[in-house]
């Protein structure tokens, strides 16, 4: 029974513990990226602060239960199946730190973008209007220029002479999987949640046979039409080489 109480009095406040630490460590080790917007940083990192030193407080200056007799009746009646209420609670305990402390933080992938629909919302590239790229360094482009100005419609004419470096994740393209895929990144916002995923797409016949779903490429290349006419994207990079990388530190664009 004293056991019960104790996990019943205090598995919000370590819970809550569990939470913090783990955002604190994700702050001190640079990986709150994975999760939330850099401009969202310090204040994420203050509120952790203040909440382990609210949980803190609410540990060490709680009350003891003062009904102990209800508690004590509660528990008679349920003599037989009591222990699956503590049970549950240390699991659910357990599982927190392994989820947030043990396993490693990852990234979005390839199935997040088939739920969310490469290219599909503008708020991921509003912020880089077309026509304020046209005319723009073209080398300091990345993948979310590119795509933007691809969103836009622009045709062949006027890629044609420009040349793109774009590093990201491999995602097959659903209107011609054998011979495109997405050179792809997730837009974020302000957190993981609302990231949209954009591409530029490559014509590469058979590149499944050298390449894997979401793993990372760069490579270096010119615009052309696509060679295969009834493919949805008509404008595609077609690339000498194509140079597999290391997922970078800071995966996502903003």
């Amino acid at each position: 029974m004293f056991t019960r109480r104790i996990i019943r009095r205090w598995q919000g406040v370590a819970l809550s513990l569990i939470g913090i630490v783990a955002t604190l460590w994700l702050g001190l080790t640079g990986q709150l990226a994975l999760y939330i917007h850099p401009r969202y940083f310090v204040f994420t990192m203050v509120m952790a602060v203040i909440a382990a030193v609210l949980a803190l407080a609410a540990f060490a200056l709680a009350p003891a239960a003062t009904d102990e007799h209800h508690h004590e009746k509660a528990e008679t009646r349920a003599t037989r199946w009591g222990w699956l209420w503590p049970a549950g609670s240390i699991l659910t305990i357990a599982a927190a730190v392994v989820g947030l402390l043990v396993l490693p933080p990852s990234t979005l992938t390839t199935a997040t973008v088939s739920q969310r629909g490469l290219n599909g919302s503008a708020s991921a590239l509003v912020q880089n209007d077309a026509g304020k790229l046209a005319g723009g360094d073209y080398s300091s482009f990345t993948v979310r220029d590119w795509a933007s100005l691809l969103r836009s419609g622009a045709g062949a004419d006027f890629f044609a002479g420009k040349t793109a470096t774009v590093t990201g994740f491999v995602t097959p393209d659903k209107s011609d999987p054998a011979n495109v895929f997405f050179v792809t990144r997730f837009v974020v916002t302000c957190c993981a949640v609302d990231a949209q995923p954009i591409g530029v797409p490559v014509y590469h016949p058979g590149w499944q046979n050298e390449y894997k779903n979401d793993s990372w490429v760069t490579l270096t290349s010119g615009f052309r039409p696509n060679p295969n006419s009834t493919s949805r994207e008509s404008v595609v990079l077609i690339p000498d080489t194509i140079t597999p990388v290391a997922q970078p530190a800071q995966p996502y664009v903003y």
